[in-house]
């Protein structure tokens, strides 16, 4: 369906991608992971067509649906919630339109033989509108709407009155009753509570769309897709299976292709100490042009490349607390008409790691700034023992950041008396080196400013903290930083996330919220899930490690060899010529069938490298991936060529080798 072939990409001197081949088949659901900045939306606006290719070719069908979550949600306002997503479906409205116009023919003509173009015209309007859904199309956008965590009256609320969160929900629903061919998903997780990421979990699995996923949630990659590509240095690497699945595959993929490295390296480096040795001695020219030649068409395995930098956090030791850190009575919250928390009672304990659980809008953040002091109640009382120092990362992070400030600013707000030097250091930590801490914090990334926040908490040396979706900017790298840091925390820690993995590393006691009131239960939430959701079984797709080494440029071949100057004239009696003649006769005897060998197999090697180099050829033209089926067969006969010309070498190899061995048995010409 959507094929990308050897396609560039770059952005000033950075190459987002390189030789990029990507290919997304009907029903097929990836995801596609990397680092933040790696080019994963670029990827996604390539296949839109928003962005062209520097180099390469990009296909697609004309005819292709694509559905794609717009990152400007504020162009839908003016529409209800419900108008909005039945506005999607534009082409059964036309469809619904024609229906209309042909039925009112109908009954206004009396012409026979236009009665029944028109009854024909009918049937065919109402089988495809039937086929797309029009007959359902209002309950189906309710029921989807319903899934998304939509109440019946919201249904009818202009678009514009909800929040962020909500106008994506809307957003997604609308994309899903399009029915598209391909969906196209941007962090669709990061404003949905656990109950919705659910829902979409199970629509996602049973849908027959083909889906290309951007997350970095862990979990839901696993349960989602069936591939996983991930963008390295601009190069993309596929990996069967879910994330687990990829984690594991590629660590065998990096140590395969290190010990590759190694291995032909050595090899190298022996060959070149032969030649480096023998090029000056006329005796040895044929195994010096011989191992010449096997470096020549020696396939060179790349480096493993190394990992992107990771900021580091390791909290220090938290100062002792108080046996209860913050108690809440009787406590009343009023926003709007509707209280949050009617008589709320809850107490913290010094060393608990709870993770709040609850739909969005239901109080878990307010009860996270009542916890912090950040919030005061309509009525009851929120007492914060002495001794308690509160680490509070808040879900909007401007609310703890100057925008005008720069980095080493922002954190010097909260330093005390840390030195310059070790403020840089700590801030070095986090990824901020050089000239990046005069950066201004109005111009950080999503991801950037999570790392300064957490930055901030560390320099406090808390004994409690209190994190409001510390995850939604960061990568996944950066969340296996946090996950091993907060284990390392030996304060107490209240947790909201929607990443399920963090939370079962991480709590101890989950905290439903809902319905004013906050419930506590033993266990992370695997363990809350097994109890009070229905079991997910979930089989993991295997498969075996899929990798294709990219090799550089071959080195150019040796062209003169240098020659030894030439021994001093010897006169020889007949006896020994006449020996030295009989000697040479039998070392070319016994060698040329070896020497016949190893000229068929060159030959053989010369004439499926030309083979080879017709094939990629065709590869290269665009028009062939318009046919998967002929894409596919060239593929196919490419692997085969690559394959064979690997074996052919190494016959060549092992026949150089025995040659070697054989002419050293019968001694050199005196």
């Amino acid at each position: 369906m959507i094929t990308l072939h050897q396609v560039d990409k770059f952005y000033g001197r950075h190459d987002v991608l390189h030789e990029a081949d990507f290919f997304l088949g009907p029903g097929e659901k990836v995801g596609l992971i990397g680092p933040n900045g790696a080019g994963k939306t670029t990827l996604i606006r390539l296949i839109l067509g928003e962005v062209t290719p520097d180099r390469g070719e990009v296909f697609r069908p004309k005819d292709l649906r694509l559905g794609y979550l717009p990152q400007d949600l504020l162009t839908f306002a003016g529409r209800t919630v419900l108008g909005l997503v039945l506005d999607a479906a534009e082409e059964i409205r036309r469809l619904e339109a024609e229906l209309a116009a042909v039925e009112k023919e109908l009954n206004q003509t009396d012409d026979r033989e236009r009665l029944t173009e028109l009854a024909g015209r009918q049937g065919h309007l109402q089988s495809v509108f039937e086929h797309l859904g029009g007959y359902d199309l209002d309950s189906r956008a309710r029921k989807l709407l319903e899934g998304l965590g939509f109440s019946p009256r919201d249904l009818d609320r202009p678009v514009e009155e909800l929040s962020g969160g909500w106008i994506m929900r809307a957003a997604l629903a609308r994309l899903l009753l399009s029915r598209p061919d391909v969906l196209l998903l941007d962090e669709p997780t990061n404003y949905l509570d656990l109950d919705s990421i659910l829902w979409l979990e199970a629509t996602l699995k049973a849908s027959d769309f083909s889906l290309l996923l951007i997350s970095h949630d862990r979990t839901f990659l696993n349960n989602v897709v069936e591939r996983i590509v991930e963008i390295d240095h601009g190069r993309l690497y596929s990996y069967p299976g879910g994330y687990d699945q990829y984690e594991r595959q590629k660590a065998e993929r990096i140590k395969s292709q290190a010990s590759a490295y190694e291995t032909q390296q050595e090899k190298i480096r022996q060959i070149q100490r032969f030649i480096d040795r023998n090029r000056t001695r006329k005796d040895r020219a044929a195994q010096v042009q011989g191992r010449l030649k096997m470096l020549s068409k020696m396939e060179r395995i790349d480096p493993p490349q190394t990992e992107a930098r990771e900021f580091t956090v390791q909290f220090p030791p938290a100062p002792r607390a108080p046996k209860v850190l913050v108690e809440v009575e009787a406590v009343r919250v009023d926003f709007g008409a509707e209280p949050v928390y009617h008589r709320l009672d809850f107490q913290l304990v010094r060393g608990d790691r709870l993770a709040f659980l609850g739909p969005n809008g239901h109080g878990k953040t307010t009860l996270m700034r009542l916890l912090a002091g950040k919030l005061r109640p309509t009525a009851g009382s929120v007492r914060i023992a002495p001794g308690v120092r509160a680490g509070y990362f808040a879900q909007h992070l401007l609310d703890q950041l100057h925008p005008d400030l720069t980095v080493l600013d922002e954190l010097t707000t909260v330093a005390g008396d840390l030195t310059v030097g070790r403020r840089r250091q700590t801030l070095g930590g986090f990824l901020f080196s050089g000239d990046e801490v005069d950066k201004k914090v109005s111009v950080l990334s999503g991801g950037e400013k999570s790392r300064l926040v957490l930055c901030k908490l560390l320099v406090q040396n808390p004994n409690l903290l209190l994190l409001d979706e510390p995850t939604n900017h960061l990568d996944i790298a950066a969340r296996r930083v946090l996950e091993s840091a907060l284990l390392g925390f030996d304060g107490t820690i209240c947790l909201i996330t929607h990443d399920r993995r963090l939370i079962n590393a991480v709590a101890q006691k989950v905290v439903v919220v809902g319905q004013g009131r906050a419930a506590v239960y033993p266990g992370n939430f695997d363990d809350y899930q097994n109890v009070w959701l229905p079991r997910r079984r979930l089989g993991e797709p295997s498969g075996t490690e899929l990798f294709r080494d990219l090799a550089p440029a071959r080195p150019d071949r040796t062209g003169s060899e240098p020659t030894s100057p030439p021994p001093p004239l010897v006169r020889k009696t007949k006896k020994q010529k006449r020996t030295e003649a009989l000697a040479r006769q039998k070392r070319y005897e016994t060698t040329r069938p070896l020497r016949q060998r190893l000229a068929r197999l060159e030959k053989r090697i010369d004439q499926t490298g030309a083979r080879l180099e017709q094939v990629q050829g065709e590869l290269a033209r665009p028009e062939i991936y318009q046919d998967p089926g002929r894409a596919k067969e060239y593929n196919e006969r490419y692997s085969a060529l690559k394959n064979e010309i690997d074996r052919l070498t190494e016959d060549w190899e092992q026949g150089v080798v025995e040659l070697e061995k054989l002419e050293a048995s019968l001694g050199t010409e005196a």
